[in-house]
């Protein structure tokens, strides 16, 4: 089997609209999370969201093109400019056809989905823009940037809930492995900060309602939790065969060696009791890996905020890492930071996971301040930042409909 490498990352999020100011956001232990301001939340149970603020979509897209993708379309943009230039990687001729584009995403395009409901009702069917259909379509994300910057191999979108960033990367891993392709620009966008959405995730009872501390609400592992923050982005990377980035002179910033993935069969969105379908997706990446448990030295959780999913996580760490899980695992959650990006989630926390063993630096679980008994023995990584040199890592995600997908990053040597 090829080995397979990251050499280039680029983010959009809360913490910061390019890699780099994220990633010192996410060192410092400071908060994206702030009230809404994309929409009027005054009406709703929960005011507070990780917002892109500040990003100015005309600095990557014509105006006149705007309308033909949704927030989410705009976010894997500018995020894909950024890997590019990274990169430094032309993509022509025999390349260009070796090169793939897997982007995965959540839930497309709702805030478009709103505004054209409303013309339909209001002004009728004729009034319809003929661009809400491709704004909205999930594969438009990795469809424009295929078209943008030249990838004409596999170009498809994975939909998973909260996994579907994850899902991508794991399935462009494998592409690049087996040698269908050579080059891949993977990872995960989401843009669904709207009323509907948060109305529907308040019906549920999923979102904190911590208005008046936002940049306390999330707060994972914490007894004080009371649900997840709704976040948005993007978190892309570029994934390469080791042999071509070596060949090139890329930076290679991490190596992708584990993939594992599996259902809960369980329930519509609560995870299995105990973690166990966690726990099995965890130990398929370490099996992909041909890792020992001991051989990762942190984990970044899906650690969501949430009361049940927080402890069933660190029951399927335990299962699936043993004593290693709370003797040596540094375990942290950064959507304590960043808020909960949905589909976009996997994509920005294995780029997270991927500067922690660039920087040798491990992310903090901040508004950890009481911490949950049943969370007794986890070294969480409270509030701060800790230098901490490892040699690989893992990171969860997890979704709606008992999805479930662990990654493992290597140092690359």
């Amino acid at each position: 089997m090829r080995r397979v490498v990251i050499t280039a990352i680029g983010v959009v999020s809360p913490c910061g609209l390019d890699t780099a100011s994220t990633w010192s956001a996410i060192r410092e232990g400071r908060s994206g999370i702030a009230p809404i301001e994309l929409f009027d939340a005054s009406d709703y149970a929960t005011q507070i969201a990780g917002e892109c603020t500040g990003f100015d979509p005309l600095k990557f897209i014509e105006k006149k093109r705007l309308r033909e993708g949704a927030r989410f379309i705009h976010l894997a943009v500018a995020a894909s400019d950024e890997v590019m230039e990274q990169a430094g990687l032309k993509l022509e001729g025999e390349l260009s056809d070796r090169a793939g584009a897997i982007i995965g995403v959540g839930m497309c395009g709702l805030e478009v989905v709103e505004a054209t409901t409303l013309v339909l009702h209001s002004k009728g069917p004729r009034r319809v823009s003929p661009y809400f259909i491709p704004s909205t379509i999930a594969n438009l994300a990795p469809g424009t940037i295929s078209m943008r910057h030249g990838f004409r191999a596999s170009n498809y979108t994975t939909t998973s809930a909260c996994s579907s960033g994850a899902h991508a990367i794991g399935e462009a891993f494998k592409a690049i492995q087996r040698g269908q392709m050579d080059v891949c620009i993977t990872g995960g966008a989401e843009g669904t900060i709207t009323g509907l959405a948060v109305a529907g995730f308040n019906s549920m009872r999923a979102l904190s309602k911590r208005n008046d501390e936002p940049q306390r609400a999330s707060r994972p592992f914490d007894k004080g939790r009371d649900g997840f923050v709704m976040g948005e982005g993007a978190g892309l990377m570029l994934l390469e065969e080791r042999e071509l980035a070596v060949k090139r002179g890329a930076n290679i910033v991490a190596e992708v060696v584990g993939y594992g993935a599996s259902a809960d069969a369980f329930h519509l969105s609560l995870p299995a009791p105990e973690g166990e379908g966690a726990a099995r997706a965890m130990a398929a990446a370490l099996s992909d890996a041909e890792m020992n448990a001991d051989q990762v030295g942190y984990l970044n959780a899906h650690g969501t905020s949430t009361p049940m999913g927080d402890m069933l996580e660190l029951q399927g760490i335990s299962t699936a890492f043993g004593a290693h899980a709370r003797d040596g695992l540094l375990i942290s959650s950064t959507k304590s930071m960043t808020g909960h990006l949905l589909g976009a989630a996997g994509g920005l926390e294995t780029a997270l996971s991927a500067l922690a063993l660039r920087d040798a630096v491990i992310p903090p679980t901040i508004n950890l301040e009481d911490v949950d008994e049943k969370a007794d023995g986890y070294d969480l990584v409270p509030n701060e930042a800790r230098e901490a040199q490892v040699d690989a890592v893992l990171s969860n995600s997890f979704g709606f409909g008992g999805t479930n997908v662990s990654l493992i990053l290597k140092r690359h040597a």
